[in-house]
């Protein structure tokens, strides 16, 4: 019996299948999507390839406190369990959760890999904000006390033009948190390295565990005093 070589058009297409099987799909809370699968490089080091809103990303991973992380410049991704943290490096840190998880009715639910701080951030100033400015959110961990705060997680916001106050809302992983750690959130707003605004009062973002609401009011940076 003579064997016939098969097609390559349809190798390509058996091929194109199984990878598309490979794909995972993310909801995340703003109600955009994403798409990613796991593989790795012609060296065998691990990376993520995402698609979102049209455009394709490898992320190779990166060291990680906890789950999976994948970084490629601003673009990054970090898995744990079910959920998955996103930025296009564009937008926010969006909290995501795959399509498909469904939780299991003959276990009780595991505490959430994760833990949302949020809050708002408003200042007093006479003149708008440069365009170019940018407000950085960060969550820290001020236990040490002979040591510099630990910064958790942050978030960068561009606020020039946006009503006030801001709304925030910053992602943490719990497995950065210790067990002693005095979880706090700062604010500060820069223009091309130039410290503009800063809250100088401390703003503990979890009691007993829990996250609170944040609400920070900045102050302006080399302003004169009020008489």
């Amino acid at each position: 019996m003579t064997l016939r070589p098969i097609p390559l058009l349809c190798l390509a297409f058996f091929s194109l299948a199984h990878a598309e099987s490979d794909y995972l799909t993310y909801t995340c809370d703003d109600g955009t999507r994403f798409e990613v699968a796991f593989s790795a490089d012609s060296d065998g080091r691990p990376q993520a390839n995402v698609r979102f809103g049209g455009r394709e990303f490898t992320l190779p991973q990166v060291i990680a406190a906890s789950g999976a992380s994948y970084r490629s410049g601003d673009v990054a991704l970090h898995t744990k369990e079910e959920k998955a943290l996103f930025t296009d490096g564009k937008s926010r840190l969006r909290s995501c959760l795959q399509a498909d998880a469904k939780p299991s009715a003959a276990q009780p639910a595991a505490p959430s890999a994760f833990v949302d701080i949020g809050g708002s951030i408003a200042w007093n100033a006479n003149a708008p904000l440069p365009a170019d400015a940018v407000l950085i959110i960060r969550v820290q961990d001020t236990a040490r006390a002979d040591a510099p705060a630990l910064t958790l997680a942050e978030q960068r916001l561009t606020p020039a033009g946006n009503p006030l106050p801001i709304p925030f809302r910053v992602t943490v992983d719990r497995d950065l948190i210790g067990k002693n750690a005095q979880v706090t959130v700062t604010a500060r707003i820069e223009r091309k390295g130039k410290l503009l605004f800063i809250n100088d009062t401390i703003h503990r973002a979890l009691v007993d565990g829990q996250p609170r609401h944040v609400d920070l009011q900045l102050k302006e940076v080399g302003k004169p005093p009020t008489r």
